[in-house]
């Protein structure tokens, strides 16, 4: 007798369930947004020492990031690459985002030689907005 009061039940038991469709289409709409909406940061490949300043604008709109390593070597998106090969990169670069600015984080042990370079071809590119990234003194 218990056996059919229980089968009798069984209808009551799907009906109690929880329908999760709706909430895994909130998360994965929800999941789009966060991906479509962040924002990625760019990093040169390499960590320098920046020299100290004693005054010192912050540089929000930068969308190439350069480093140049103690020995003059240049990153770019986390690679080395050749001074002769800077304004072509930067070129590119700068096409896919025309607001954005450069930084170049130059290590303090790094000549200014190559600072110029980069900055020649930062120029010859087309591109005005260039900043020199620094630690706070």
């Amino acid at each position: 007798m218990r056996k059919k009061g229980f089968a009798a039940m069984g209808g009551e038991e799907e009906e109690n369930e929880i329908n999760l469709t709706p909430m895994l289409d909130v998360v994965f709409i929800m999941l789009i947004f966060f991906i479509v909406t962040a924002t990625f940061i760019k990093e040169a490949g390499i960590q320098v020492e920046r020299p100290d300043t004693v005054t010192a604008d912050t540089q929000d709109d930068a969308a190439i990031l350069i480093a140049i390593s103690a020995n003059d070597e240049i990153w770019i998106d986390r690679q080395k690459r050749d001074p002769r090969q800077v304004r072509t990169i930067i070129e590119r670069l700068h096409a896919e985002n025309p607001k954005g600015g450069i930084v170049i984080q130059a290590d303090e042990e790094s000549t200014n030689e190559m600072l110029v370079v980069v900055m020649e071809a930062a120029k010859g590119a087309g591109v005005s907005n260039v900043a020199i990234a620094s630690d706070d003194g």
